[in-house]
């Protein structure tokens, strides 16, 4: 049964007709490994994962047979790992925003309980807010110790907040996205809504079974990726502006390849500008005069 009618536009299409992988007793050494690299996936927001960097010791006790899926959980969200990737890089409020992605498969709801986990960590540490995660009855009733946890947000379920369902798409970029390959990069990407107790809009992925190449704006203060004549070139006419453009693909690049990028370019140049996007399969986002 569909996740929504929407799936496929939404980039949910993966999950749709997916189980949740339970590592069962007695389960077959390729049931094992099924288990671990879904954790791997799960926990490390689909990040690019080198053997040398795998938990081989506590892989080894899992196998065993000595280790819940629910403790090797633990393991990975407290290993230098997983710190290197989400943790020491990126700004605290956005650290609780993946945790909860990873650990929980959702959205957080609202401020209380970024605050909540805010203040664990000041007065704890990190080990101990790690552990308020997995060891939480949500945790517990969803997941168990023997399923990998996976994203509940896409699908309507008792306890769950309807809030989470748009939230989880500020999130979730898409099957082939990493959490560390998003354009809003280390910063919060739910802070403005979870401020306001307002609920998000949708912004579905891109991907090749969307409706095209999805915009999201740049945050106020970035400075543009590249300027015509250095920035400082005012034209005849004095004016600069500022153009921001979406799913724009270079030359020499496939398809898949696209990028948002913003310019500032003087008012003589933009028709040629314009031009040259859309020969390039781009579209323009916003122009804005400085």
């Amino acid at each position: 049964m569909a996740i929504t009618t929407a799936a496929s536009r939404l980039g949910t299409s993966a999950f749709t007709d997916a189980s949740p992988i339970e590592l069962r007793p007695k389960a077959t050494k390729e049931e094992v490994e099924i288990a671990i690299l879904a954790v791997y996936r799960q926990l490390l927001g689909n990040d690019y994962l080198m053997q040398s960097e795998r938990l081989t010791s506590a892989e080894s006790i899992l196998r065993d047979g000595k280790l819940t899926v629910q403790d090797f959980v633990r393991q990975v969200a407290k290993s230098a790992l997983y710190k290197s990737k989400f943790f020491y890089n990126n700004f605290q409020t956005r650290v609780i925003e993946l945790n909860y992605k990873h650990l929980l498969g959702r959205a957080p709801y609202d401020e209380s309980e970024v605050v909540y986990h805010l203040d664990l960590y000041q007065n704890k540490g990190y080990e101990a807010d790690i552990d308020s995660y997995i060891d939480s009855p949500e945790y517990q009733e969803n997941f168990g110790e023997n399923i990998v946890p996976y994203y509940r947000g896409f699908k309507t379920q008792r306890g769950q907040k309807t809030v989470g369902f748009p939230r989880i798409f500020k999130l979730y970029r898409g099957y082939a996205n990493s959490d560390r390959a998003q354009l809003q990069g280390d910063y919060s990407h739910l802070a403005q809504e979870l401020a306001r107790n307002s609920a998000s809009t949708i912004v579905g992925p891109s991907s090749p079974n969307s409706e095209g190449f999805i915009y999201v704006p740049s945050r106020k203060g970035v400075t543009p990726s590249s300027a015509f004549g250095g920035g400082a070139a005012y034209g005849k006419e004095g004016r600069l502006y500022r153009v921001e453009v979406a799913g724009s693909v270079g030359r020499g690049y496939p398809k898949v390849r696209r990028t948002n990028q913003a310019v500032v370019i003087p008012y003589e140049e933009l028709s040629t500008y314009f031009q040259r996007v859309l020969k390039q399969g781009g579209k323009i986002a916003s122009v804005t005069p400085l």
